[in-house]
């Protein structure tokens, strides 16, 4: 994690080509329909309606909020395309559920594991995404640009996010039961949750160690267009 993170706005560039500005502006405008025309296609033929609903409803709600922020609050080109990435994780989980998706099959096998792993990457995509979207709601609405709190304030952020997930899934299987079983998608394992717990943490950590000097100078083109 970066120790001293640098906000966009103290380093601008005054030479940040035109061609940058216009793919900055042509990536929201771009990504949002392709996640709703994939959202769309992954509803079609979902093994069970209900686990789609409940595995993609961060989308459904994502898109419209980012649509009517995207004037007042645009966001940074490297979030953009990272959120999308995530949605498109929800969507295979939610059209075929976790624990029995294609791939994660095949990554079971060729490994010789005891379930399909599918769910874990949906955790760590649960840390890794979120870290770099609460990283830049600090950096640009908080009095912690450049404080050595604001990495393991995202962390236990992504971390606290992951456990109301948790108890979000707890709900459902207490209100629908057997019913709920492919959104838990526990597949047996009574630690699933503290896994799902730990591969969010994991998440976190590495996308502020991978992607924090990216960030900066994702944001710092924001700023160079005017858009924070």
């Amino acid at each position: 994690m970066s120790a001293t993170p640098t906000h966009p706005s103290d380093d601008l560039s005054s030479d940040v080509p035109s061609a940058t500005g216009r793919t900055g502006r042509l990536l929201p405008a771009v990504l949002a329909p392709a996640v709703a025309a994939a959202l769309a296609v992954s509803a079609w033929g979902a093994k069970e309606p209900g686990t789609w609903v409940l595995e993609t409803v961060w989308v459904m709600l994502g898109l419209p909020v980012l649509f009517l922020l995207r004037r007042r609050f645009p966001l940074s080109g490297l979030l953009c395309g990272l959120l999308a990435v995530h949605a498109l994780v929800l969507m295979v989980g939610g059209h075929y559920t976790y624990a029995e998706v294609p791939a994660g099959d095949w990554v079971r096998d060729w490994l010789g594991l005891e379930r399909n792993p599918y769910d874990r990457l949906g955790h760590l995509m649960q840390g890794f995404v979120p870290a770099i979207l609460v990283r830049e709601l600090l950096l640009r609405t908080s009095p912690l640009r450049g404080s050595r709190w604001l990495p393991p304030l995202v962390v236990c952020a992504c971390l606290a996010f992951s456990a109301v997930f948790e108890m979000f899934e707890w709900l459902a299987a207490v209100i629908g039961g057997q019913a709920a079983d492919s959104f838990l998608a526990t597949q047996g394992d009574v630690w699933d949750t503290q896994w799902d717990m730990f591969c969010a943490l994991i998440g976190a950590v590495c996308s502020l160690l991978l992607l924090s000097r990216l960030h900066d100078r994702s944001l710092t083109r924001l700023a160079a267009h005017g858009k924070l």
